[in-house]
Formats: C-alpha cells, structure tokens, sequence
C-alpha cells in the first residue's frame, strides 16, 4: 500500500492541475470503488472549484468552494494519470510506466482548463467519499488520527507518552496511526535502522533519550523519500505516471542478508515476520 512519502507525491503532481480549477466534467464508469460512490457524486462534484489539495495521513483531500472535501485514498492499486490536450503528463524518468488499460479507469475529472485527470484502479481497493467540510476532523476516518510525522506535534514528548509502560515493540506501536498519522511498514524500518533501535524491543523500556532521534529519523527518511519520489514497490506510480526511486536508497528493507550499512556495524540484515508484515533489521546494531 502507498504510504505518506507516495501519497504526498501524488498531491504535489496533481496540485497544479486541480487547485483553483473548476471541474467542468466528472465521469464515474462504475458506482464504486472498494466502497459505493456517494449518490450524488457526479453532480455535488460538476460544477465545483477545487480550493485546495491537501493531505492527512495517506488521505487526498480536495477542498471544494462548495460544503464539501472530495477525500480519496489509493488503496492497493490506484493512481492518477494527468493528460492534457498537447498529451499525457509524464516527466522526467522512468523506472516502468506501463500504458494503463482503460478497463481501470474508473473515475475521469476534466477542468475548464482542458486537463483530465482519471483515476485508475486494478484492484479497486481505493476509495472517494464526500464529506461536509465542517465536521472532517470528527469523521471516523480522521477523529482517531495521531499527529502528522512531519509536523512540530510529533516529538519525543509524544513518543515518550505513546511508549509510556507499552510491553509492544516501537514498530507495532509507530504503525498504529492513534499514535502518528500515515506511517506505514518501510519507513518504520527505515527509521528504526538508522536511529538503532530495535523493533522488538518494549516501547516502554527505550531510554527517553534515544526518542528524539528516533523521531528526527521518522523525519529525516520521510523528507527524503518524497523528494525521491517515494518508494513505489509493485505497481504503485506516481501521478505523472513516474515511478519513485528511494527504493534505491533503502538501509535496511528489502536487504536481508546483505550488510548492514549503519557506520561501524559489522552485521548482517535480518528478516522476520510479524502480523503478516516483513519486518528487516540488524540484529547486532539496533538495540
């Protein structure tokens, strides 16, 4: 699943075509999604200038000048394409950019400026809903979320409360968004290797002095995945079709058995599994 650095990615590739546009022309090819399309979703939508494009863990948010924000998650699959009348969108290099097959393209934006945006899903594990601008912070969906990781909320005063007598190891309790919006399973490993500390290991008996360099690691691997582009395992693309390449910076995921890279370590990355998911850390470094 994309996780924060992909989803910002997203927002800033289609932030320039849909902020300050009025969309002219909404198309749904199907009632829904992973979950079914407001009824309205066509007309509440046509008609509506986006004001702002916005992100919330690894929600899009499109704030509308109407009641409303336009809230889209990508789920497993989905992703934008960007075309415009001189053709597609899609600068720069490309790690892999197939031609999407118009069988996924589910849901088409066209503004009065002449550019459409459609929404491609193989999966259909994404999801759009429409919900009263007012009373988003008290949607199910956004009421529980922890502070952004890239915001002045996320401290070690915040790791030190959430870790406080916690007996789950600090990956378990980083991935739940109660405690930090957007993290998903990469970037918690990334970050534990490079602030060396082990994911096994009960929150509440890490030292309060190794939280603020765990969360300045959170930090530092997220603003650099997103000025990389993201990470982009599988089929996840960028909107402007682009892969990201900071899966090519990786320390720690993905390298099992391959050495570790933290400075005077001599070990070798491991690998285990915990509740399904991969977790990949040095087991002579991170304590």
């Amino acid at each position: 699943m994309p996780e924060l650095p992909e989803v910002e990615t997203v927002r800033g590739g289609l932030a320039p075509v849909l902020v300050g546009q009025r969309l002219a022309r909404v198309e749904a090819r199907r009632p829904d999604l992973r979950f079914p399309l407001p009824e309205n979703f066509v007309q509440a939508l046509t008609g509506a200038t986006v004001v702002a494009l916005e992100r919330r863990a690894k929600y899009l948010m499109a704030r509308l000048d109407r009641e409303d924000t336009l809230v889209m998650h990508l789920g497993m699959s989905g992703r934008f394409e960007i075309a415009r009348p001189e053709g597609a969108v899609r600068p720069g290099q490309f790690h892999y950019a197939p031609d999407p097959d118009p069988k996924h393209a589910h849901i088409v934006f066209e503004t009065e400026a002449g550019d459409r945006v459609t929404y491609y899903d193989p999966r259909r594990f994404g999801y759009m809903a429409l919900i009263n601008t007012a009373t988003l912070p008290l949607h199910p969906w956004f009421a529980g979320l922890g502070p952004e990781p890239l915001s002045d909320a996320f401290d070690a005063a915040r790791l030190k409360a959430s870790f406080a007598g916690r007996k789950q190891g600090p990956k378990t309790l980083l991935l739940d968004q109660r405690v930090v919006a957007g993290l998903g399973n990469i970037y918690v490993c990334e970050a534990l290797h490079r602030s060396r500390i082990s994911p096994f290991k009960p929150a509440g008996r890490i030292a309060a002095a190794r939280l603020e360099p765990l969360a300045q690691a959170v930090r530092e691997v997220l603003t650099e995945a997103i000025a990389a582009g993201g990470a982009t395992l599988r089929d996840y693309a960028q909107a402007d079709g682009a892969l990201g390449y900071f899966q090519h910076r990786f320390r720690v995921y993905d390298r099992e058995g391959r050495p570790c890279q933290n400075a005077g370590c001599a070990g070798v990355i491991a690998r285990k599994v915990q509740a399904g998911r991969s977790t990949f850390y040095c087991p002579v470094c991170q304590k």
